[in-house]
């Protein structure tokens, strides 16, 4: 039986330490505040908003929510992201994403309008440069790859010398979680939908990450004795049993039942990487206070 590496141990000594840390700041009259601007009632973005939220205030992080309506125009957000730049109150800004479908062309120009000091989700292209570059001071992470990061420390995971497999290049997990464990000095191999053999290759992985999004595409072919997995996807399973005891839950790439009983050790959906994203996102808000305080 594998160990499962849960996301709630995590969670806890990283929220403590946050703590500790607002207190300081909130000591020199520093109060951390997370801008969240959201456009339209999308039901995910509800979803996470809430979820933000509960962990700010647990923290001692403040939050102000701007709310555009969903038909809003370019010029009227790129308007409010300007706002947000030039309030001193506020230290970081989530963005959801992806935007209405009629600002998608103009997306990546949206993003790139917020102060990259601002930038708490790695939403502008210098947060992007600072990824590749393994420089922290060139905005943020991206919360999702670097909760990860985070389970692997918190377990003591040496990722020095390791092969690691991530299977997904998206840029918003994939391809940042690679080059953080790169940053680890791990080996890695990137496995896509174009990718011959992923099976193959991700039997060969000590950590295997994936981030497919795609339910059950991780069954016992992919997996050995020994490996690490890391499951960062969030499907929905019409047959799983939840938690009420119907039909329906979400559930990751991995065929848990299948997975599970060979691998040494896996973060479970849920109750893994998911639950550690928002105590990043707020992490990223304390340490962009800080910086600016150190101005």
């Amino acid at each position: 039986m594998a160990k499962q590496l849960l996301g709630k141990e995590v969670t806890a000594a990283l929220n403590a330490k946050l703590q500790a840390q607002v207190a300081e700041l909130k000591a020199k009259g520093i109060t951390p505040k997370l801008g969240i601007l959201r456009c339209g009632e999308n039901p995910s973005d509800l979803s996470y908003e809430s979820g933000a939220t509960k962990r700010a205030e647990l923290i001692g992080v403040e939050v102000e929510k701007f709310v555009l309506p969903e038909d809003v125009t370019k010029e009227a957000l790129i308007a409010e992201i300007q706002k947000l730049n030039a309030d001193d109150s506020i230290h970081g800004v989530l963005m959801f994403r992806p935007l209405p479908k009629h600002l998608k062309a103009d997306q990546n120009e949206i993003c790139n309008t917020l102060d990259p000091a601002k930038d708490v989700d790695c939403m502008t292209d210098l947060s992007n440069a600072g990824v590749l570059e393994g420089r922290s001071d060139l905005g943020f992470a991206p919360c999702t790859p670097q909760a990860c990061m985070e389970i692997l420390d918190y377990y003591g995971i040496d990722c020095k010398g390791k092969n690691a497999v991530v299977i997904g290049r998206s840029l918003v997990v994939g391809k940042p979680a690679a080059m953080m464990l790169m940053g680890k000095n791990a080996t890695v191999t990137v496995c896509h939908t174009r990718t011959v053999n992923t099976a193959e290759i991700a039997r060969g992985a000590d950590i295997l990450v994936t981030s497919a999004g795609v339910l059950k595409s991780l069954t016992k072919d992919f997996v050995r004795p020994g490996q690490i997995v890391i499951d960062v996807s969030i499907n929905w399973d019409p047959e799983k049993i939840n938690s009420k005891g119907g039909k329906g839950a979400i559930a990751g790439d991995a065929v848990f039942e299948e997975v599970e009983p060979i691998v040494e050790a896996i973060t479970p959906v849920p109750g893994g990487v998911g639950s550690v994203t928002t105590s990043v996102l707020i992490g990223h808000v304390v340490e962009a206070a800080a910086r600016k305080a150190a101005k």
